[in-house]
This record gives C-alpha cells, sequence and structure tokens, in this order.
C-alpha cells in the first residue's frame, strides 16, 4: 500500500497542473492471475508525449526541469507504488494510468522512457516504460504502477530502495547472458524457506540449487547456474515458471 504520497497524475494542458492526495492508496483485493506473466515492455523510438513533456514545470513550488535525453541516465533512491486509486485515470502523457502495467513516474525524464528498475533488497528486476510525472513526496525517485512494484517484491512494504538506468531501442532489454549467470528461483529472510525451496527444486530434476546468504540484508537467497547461452537460460526460466516460481530473476555472479 502506497500510504503519504502525492499523485503523479500531472493533467492539464502541457500534463503539469498536479493535485495532491494524502490518503492511502490500495492495490486490488487479490493480485490477479498471470500478474507475474505480464511481459515486459520492449524499448523502441517512440515520438515524444506532446502533453508530458514542457521544458519546466512547477509543483508545491518547485520547479522540474525535464531532461532533453534519457540516455546513460542512473540513479538509486527510494522507490514508492500507485494503485487503485488512479487505475484509469489520465497519466501526464495523456495515456490511460493501467495499475497492471509495467509502467512508472519520474519528474524529469522525457516521456516516454524505457528503464530497467532493480530492487536493490531483494535483487529483483524488470522494465518499465515511464509515461507520467511525480512522485513528489518524501524524496522518492520513482514512482511504479501497482504491477510493476508486484513484480518487484515490495507491495506490501509501500516503498522499497531501487535502482534506475534508463534503456534505448539500442539495448538489451535483459541483461546480457555471456560470462557467468545464475538465476535467483527466491529470496527468503528465513533460512528455512530457503532451504525448502532449494529441496523443491532439485526433487524436480533441477542441477544443484545453492543456497547464498547475505549477512548484511539478512536475506538467503536460492540460485541455479551458471547458465550458459540463451536457449539453455530460456528452458530453466520456463521450468522454474512451470514449477510455479514466481518472477525468476536472472543475476549476474561478481
Amino acid at each position: 500500500m502506497r500510504l503519504g504520497a502525492v499523485s503523479t497524475l500531472c493533467l492539464g494542458l502541457l500534463g503539469v497542473a498536479c493535485a495532491p492526495f494524502e490518503t492511502p492508496d490500495r492495490g486490488p483485493e487479490q493480485p490477479p492471475e498471470g500478474l507475474d506473466r505480464i511481459q515486459e515492455p520492449v524499448p523502441s523510438n517512440e515520438p515524444p508525449s506532446r502533453y508530458g513533456n514542457p521544458e519546466s514545470y512547477e509543483v508545491f513550488g518547485q520547479t522540474y526541469y525535464v531532461q532533453d535525453s534519457a540516455e546513460g541516465h542512473r540513479e538509486t533512491g527510494v522507490a514508492s507504488w500507485y494503485g487503485k486509486k488512479f487505475h484509469g485515470e489520465r497519466t501526464s502523457s495523456g495515456e490511460e494510468y493501467d495499475m497492471y502495467a509495467l509502467t512508472a513516474a519520474h519528474r524529469t525524464l522525457p516521456l516516454p522512457t524505457y528503464a530497467r528498475v532493480t530492487n536493490l533488497e531483494n535483487d529483483r528486476s524488470i522494465v518499465v516504460r515511464i509515461n507520467d510525472r511525480g512522485p513528489f513526496a518524501d524524496n522518492r525517485i520513482i514512482d511504479l504502477s501497482y504491477a510493476a512494484a508486484y513484480r518487484l517484491g515490495f507491495v506490501d512494504e509501500g516503498t522499497a530502495r531501487v535502482r534506475v538506468e534508463t534503456l534505448t531501442p539500442e539495448e538489451p532489454a535483459t541483461p546480457s547472458i555471456s560470462g557467468k549467470v545464475m538465476v535467483q528461483a527466491g529470496a527468503f529472510g528465513e533460512a528455512d524457506n530457503a532451504r525448502a525451496m532449494r529441496r523443491r527444486l532439485e526433487e524436480a530434476g533441477l542441477d544443484t540449487p545453492k543456497s547464498v546468504s547475505d549477512d548484511g540484508q539478512g536475506l538467503h537467497r536460492v540460485r541455479l547456474g551458471p547458465v550458459s547461452g540463451e536457449a539453455a537460460l530460456e528452458r530453466l526460466l520456463d521450468q522454474l515458471r512451470d514449477l510455479g516460481v514466481d518472477n525468476p530473476q536472472i543475476i549476474r555472479d561478481p
């Protein structure tokens, strides 16, 4: 649930007349089936939004300047999410907000922009299409759709520390699989849960799942690999999904 956040819906001719809301936002009572299988957007050459890219705009006395280009943008900070309250409303780009799409809001990146967002607390990573303005509260750097927050695993917490990296059509939307690549089946706060997942994967015939503990974050991760080659990676991801493993993550080992 998103608490104490400000609406990212910036309406008006230029998409900048923002209305504040301080009441809680919520997602659906139950996540719909298949939410973990929504296809990530693929970066493409889209024309700039007619409504979402003024040279500058003002919210709560603060002036924001829209960047000329998204190329090479990278930042780390706190993400929040918005959901049911704004579902079906107009975004800053003029598009309808769909809380089940993998979209996001950013204060200064051009609309639309594609970006990879990584939850630094559990290593989950997805691609989103930024088509809205915000957030304007609590020093947050990006506001994700409900679906994006669900995929990154922080719907219940409301916020998470993330890394945002913009993508261009020339860049792959998924991490390169050259070199040593692992696939993470899950990250758990309890070691017993990690061991149970590991046993489950072993019983399904998957090759030697590994448990990786992170004392700094208190997480116990279960990973498989290293995986070599795109075909082998796709087979493993399909096997995990068939076993009901939600949102397996591609992890590059240091």
